[in-house]
This record gives C-alpha cells, structure tokens and sequence, in this order.
C-alpha cells in the first residue's frame, strides 16, 4: 500500500471522527496522530484508538499541544497561558500511512486567524471527510466540501457514520461528486469487535 497522510475531519463536533479514525488505523494498520487533543486528558483520543484496534504494527504518535480544557482548541489554550504555533505542528516521522484525526470541524480556530482547515492545508495532507445524518447535516456537509474546494484541499471522499438516510446520502454525493468511501453503521457499543467489523464496510 502506497503510504499516505489522511486528515479525518468532520461536518462537526461529536460524529464520530475518533471512531472512523480508529476503524481506518485498524484496516490499513496505519499509524495515528492527534496534533491537538482538546480536554479530557486521562481519556483522549489518542488512548480511545489505542484502545480500540487490535493490531501490533499501529503507532500512536504523541500529540503536539496537550490542552486541560474542553472548549475550543484557541480557548483552550488561552486558559492553559499557552498560543498554539503552527509552526510547532509538525507531521511525525513514519513510513506508515498516518491518520491525522482533527478537532470539531474545519472552522474550529486554533490561535489568532489560524483554523483546523489551516493546518490542514499545512500539513498537506489529503482530507477524509465524515459525515452523519440529522436535520441541517446536508447544509452542513456541503459547506464543509465548499470550504475545502476554496482552499485547494484535495477530498478523498467522505464516510457516513451511524444511522443511514438514503436520500440525504445520495444528495450529498449527487452535488459534490465526492467518492462513497463507505457507510458505517450504528452499533450498540464500540469496542474492538465492532471497529474490526466496521472496516468491512470501508473501501478506499
């Protein structure tokens, strides 16, 4: 498999990115990497996917900013006395494919006018966009694909998550053009069973 860096973002907070991270970490073994983690640091992100995959060759990269709060990466930050550097976000060394899982959506400021969608763009790496289905997530959806295009940021297509509505699904790709990479469906509980079934139902 050709290695690849692919950022997990989403049309919102609390979509499961943290799940679909943990689903690709374990069908490609790839490796794993939270530039910021955000509150909740006896239970981050980081150690959710470690928890969940099963393989022996992933590696969870530390994060670059370790932030006390559950807020807003800038605010965060702000309450911990520290300012987020870009320049201090560097992608970790590997010859694995690296899933980079991102905070809140793409519009989530990290410090001053610096965005998610920014240091996505810094980080040059290939977006892997996640989606789920409730009122406004077809506006939402295309707005996040709108705000990629306008800022150049190559798509590799997008994964629903949880429930399926086939015509909000069917919209959404109809108008984008995105690829389907797959449809996740909603399990009763996540644990290292259902993250290795759930790749059964990605194709990239």
């Amino acid at each position: 498999m050709v290695k690849e860096n692919l950022f997990i973002t989403g049309i919102g907070t609390g979509i499961g990115k943290t799940i679909v991270s943990a689903v690709l970490v374990e069908k490609l073994k790839a490796d794993y990497w939270k530039p910021i983690q955000s509150g909740d640091l006896h239970n981050s992100d980081s150690l959710t996917v470690e928890n969940l995959i099963s393989n022996t060759d992933s590696r969870i990269h530390p994060e670059a900013y370790r932030l006390s709060r559950p807020f807003s990466p800038h605010k965060s930050a702000a309450i911990d006395g520290i300012t987020i550097d870009p320049e201090k976000i560097i992608l970790p060394a590997t010859d694995n494919t690296l899933i980079i899982e991102g905070a809140g959506g793409l519009m989530v400021p990290l410090s001053g006018r610096f965005l998610m969608i920014d240091l996505i763009k810094k980080l040059n790496a290939e977006v892997v966009l996640i989606s789920q289905h409730y009122l406004g997530s077809i506006n939402h959806t295309l707005l996040s694909i709108y705000a990629l295009q306008q800022n150049s940021i190559p798509i590799k297509g997008i994964i629903f998550n949880g429930a399926n509505d086939m015509s909000s699904k069917e919209y959404v790709l109809e108008y984008s053009g995105l690829k389907l990479l797959g449809q996740i469906p909603e399990y009763d509980a996540i644990d290292k069973k259902t993250i290795t079934d759930a790749g059964d139902y990605i194709e990239l």
